[in-house]
């Protein structure tokens, strides 16, 4: 098991403020952009570029890298800031957020960013995508069913209102019947979508029991405990059974009061004042953590 110590949750805790920062300053920017779930993931992100994952930013295109996936792909700004922060390319660059001509599109597109794993923009499609790549895997010999094969996992963010789509179901059956081992898939359950509350638009619950109904692994956890995050994870690793589901009931917009569990900054923008609020409220939070620590 990859082991998290306390001084390591303190480190990521500080540099995920830092990144929300960043997420902050490139949204007023762009003027545009999703601000309530790529705040809500950063946590999570955080985790998987500074912890979790087996990657190199200087070598972007590995060969015996994870994969993660994006497939939500309206909260890349989010995403964005994370792989800036890892190492993968200027922090600067995040201000070019939806710029013509500039890298960062307003949903990633692999063309311009070969270290993105997909293009995404249609939802509910990042999942099926990550089924065939764990499938390719598998048949490659590399999804560790065997000892004599290299351990790779696929990592696949979706959110919850997503799982409005039938595809997506489509997905899950297949890797269900699979048994894709190698497959993680972490849902953002922050119950907000673009028109309110997921349970008000489509209700998805028993969410969990419909997960297990398509025989995979379920485990829910709060999005923002980065020591119980790393444990499901860890756990979904050690399974030989079947692909696993971690259910993360996140906080949209999370870090700024202002915005928290407020749907209407699903797709709302911090004008400059209000991003001088946020950053103000970031950077309070900074120096607690920095006297903690």
């Amino acid at each position: 098991m990859a082991y998290l110590s306390l001084e390591k949750i303190e480190e990521l805790k500080i540099k995920a403020n830092e990144i929300r920062q960043s997420l902050i300053e490139m949204l007023v920017e762009a003027g545009s952009g999703h601000t309530a779930g790529s705040l809500g993931m950063v946590d999570i992100f955080t985790l998987f570029y500074f912890h979790v994952l087996r990657h190199d930013p200087v070598n972007p295109l590995w060969e015996d890298r994870d994969r993660l996936i994006l497939s939500h792909g309206h909260i890349c700004p989010g995403l964005y800031a994370t792989m800036a922060h890892a190492g993968y390319f200027p922090i600067a660059e995040l201000k070019t957020l939806r710029k013509l001509g500039s890298r960062l599109q307003g949903h990633p597109h692999r063309e311009f960013l070969p270290f993105m794993e997909t293009s995404s923009g249609p939802l509910g499609s990042g999942l099926s995508q990550a089924v065939g790549m764990a499938i390719a895997l598998r048949i490659d010999g590399k999804d560790g069913s065997s000892l004599s094969s290299s351990e790779r996992f696929i990592y696949c963010c979706v959110s919850d209102g997503e799982l409005d789509e039938g595809n997506s179901w489509e997905a899950i059956m297949l890797a269900g019947k699979y048994k894709l081992r190698n497959l993680i898939v972490i849902v953002d359950r922050n119950y907000i979508q673009i028109e309110g509350d997921t349970e008000n638009v489509l209700p998805l619950e028993p969410l969990t029991d419909k997960w297990r109904a398509f025989n995979w692994h379920v485990f829910q956890v709060a999005g923002h405990d980065f020591k119980k995050i790393n444990e499901k994870i860890e756990l979904a690793k050690e399974s030989n059974e079947g692909p696993t589901v971690i259910i993360a009931h996140t906080i949209p917009g999370k870090g700024v009061k202002e915005f928290e569990n407020n749907y209407k900054w699903h797709g709302k923008t911090p004008n400059k004042k209000e991003g001088e609020m946020a950053i103000n409220e970031l950077k309070a939070e900074s120096e607690k953590l920095q006297n903690e620590k």
